[in-house]
């Protein structure tokens, strides 16, 4: 198993077995950040911790498929239906692949990029978005975030997304500036990524 099945397995259980059941619940898709993983806003209250799902029967191994997880879990399995036309493209009867390694570390960067954004911006509420599988907010128009990795850079990765193009050699990406985590969370990890939305934040806003 590697990042790469590692990221589309989680991905596929924000959208599975949490976004989906709370879209056709409670009307939204919006998930947070907790403790060992990440959860759903509103009811059912549901969260992946680690490699298992937890729902009020109880902490489920996220093993075998999502339907055969859900039925466990009595979860409503499938993905949001009309909100969004991107994805993960995990179909529910598709093996759950979870290595440990890859799932703490994008727990971990998920954690990390939640704390960044609230120290960055007081106040701030943070959206865990199952469609892209990042954690984001958007301030003046500018989007700011930590991605899981996808098909621009298959790692973790910290962003700058202004919402109208910018230009220079701090831009490095189509849809703004990208750093990896790793590059930006040595030593205490937190100011680097705080360091990197500010200068990014500063440079969309300059004339």
């Amino acid at each position: 198993m590697s990042l790469s099945s590692t990221r589309r397995a989680l991905h596929g259980a924000a959208e599975l077995l949490l976004a989906g059941p709370q879209h056709r619940h409670s009307g939204t898709i919006r998930l947070r950040v907790v403790p060992g993983g990440f959860g759903t806003v509103a009811d059912p209250d549901l969260r992946v911790e680690g490699t298992e799902l937890v729902t009020a029967s109880g902490r489920h191994p996220l093993t075998g498929t999502y339907l055969t997880v859900g039925k466990a879990a009595g979860v409503d399995v499938g993905a949001p239906k009309g909100v969004y036309h991107d994805g993960s493209a995990v179909a529910p009867d598709e093996g759950i692949e979870l290595d440990p390694f890859y799932t703490a570390d994008l727990h971990a960067c998920f954690a990390l990029g939640d704390e960044a954004l609230r120290e960055f911006v007081e106040d701030a509420n943070p959206v865990l978005w199952p469609e892209h599988f990042d954690i984001s907010m958007t301030v003046d128009e500018v989007n700011f975030g930590v991605s899981a990795g996808d098909s621009f850079l298959d790692e973790p990765y910290v962003y700058v997304g202004p919402h109208q193009p910018r230009t220079g050699p701090f831009w490095n990406a189509p849809f703004g500036a990208a750093r990896p985590v790793r590059d930006l969370s040595r030593g205490d990890g937190l100011s680097g990524l705080v360091e990197f939305f500010a200068q990014g934040r500063e440079l969309a806003t300059a004339p």
